[in-house]
């Protein structure tokens, strides 16, 4: 319940939890840029296909050299995880084939899993969870990602006695950008292909957050958590603010849109139009 006092119980360097990140990219530079100032943890290892820009990118995020020096750096997985004493491994590569595998690796070794990688989880989570129960470690998505704390949301309202009758996120979307693409992806964005470059974004994960393909995916990962069933035309991104939820994610039978009551959905800040939604719920929850 209290994350920071059980940390602080390991704050000396002997008891701090020892941690191997897999995937040095967008959201484990994210991780590794917070690390530094988190007490009782310690990132023992490190796995990226490119572990000389994996160190570059520790650099950029305010590691010192000694920290980097002290750092091990590999670009195998299962090899970082047979060959460090870690607790915890953190899967950030994105790529669902690499994120089963290595939890399997993880399980295998008895080292319990933070699942960054949504799209392993919507793959095969279940059955990861259900491994990992049978071997004793914990396996879990990120928290502080939208489907994660989409899963808290829920199980508040489950624990309180609420009935859910919607869950989901916001994001900007307009049907219009189905047709969007990685090389027409950062017109949508307002930036170049060089200014993109320079900041070391990913095309074909920035088109994902675009064209509704990773909303789908972390959707398809909260039904998986929570039980709350996918619309059977799948999402339909309505416009709606945080005043308008309640009206516009209820049953169609009640006057929203939803085909059954207890469902996933996200939400547009933009309206049909392109105007902004008033009070959107983008990034939100």
């Amino acid at each position: 319940m209290y994350l920071y006092q059980k940390l602080l119980q390991r704050i000396d360097p002997n008891k701090s939890i020892k941690i191997g990140l897999i995937g040095a990219g967008k959201f484990g530079s994210m991780f590794l840029s917070q690390v530094i100032t988190t007490p009782g943890i310690k990132v023992i290892a490190i796995t990226d296909l490119n572990p000389f820009k994996a160190k570059l990118n520790c650099k950029a995020v305010g590691w010192d050299d000694e920290l980097i020096k002290d750092t091990v750096f590999v670009d195998d997985a299962i090899s970082m995880m047979e060959n460090n004493e870690l607790e915890v491994v953190i899967e950030a590569t994105g790529d669902p084939l690499a994120g089963v595998i290595n939890a399997l690796g993880a399980i295998k070794n008895g080292i319990h899993i933070v699942m960054v990688n949504v799209e392993a989880d919507v793959l095969a989570g279940a059955e990861l969870a259900k491994e990992a129960r049978s071997a004793g470690v914990v396996y879990s998505m990120a928290y502080g990602d939208q489907p994660a704390l989409v899963c808290e949301l829920v199980e508040w309202a489950h624990s309180t006695g609420f009935n859910v009758i919607a869950a989901g996120k916001g994001t900007k979307y307009l049907p219009a950008y189905h047709e969007s693409n990685p090389l027409t992806v950062w017109d949508h964005y307002g930036l170049t292909a060089e200014q993109a470059e320079e900041s070391g974004m990913n095309s074909k994960m920035f088109n994902s957050f675009l064209d509704g393909t990773k909303s789908s995916l972390e959707m398809a990962a909260v039904s998986n958590a929570t039980g709350l069933i996918a619309a059977d035309q799948g999402l339909q991104f309505p416009p709606a603010g945080t005043d308008d939820l309640a009206n516009i994610l209820r049953p169609e039978s009640e006057g929203g849109i939803l085909e059954n009551k207890g469902q996933v959905e996200v939400v547009s800040s933009l309206e049909r139009d392109g105007r902004p939604v008033f009070k959107d719920l983008r990034w939100g929850v």
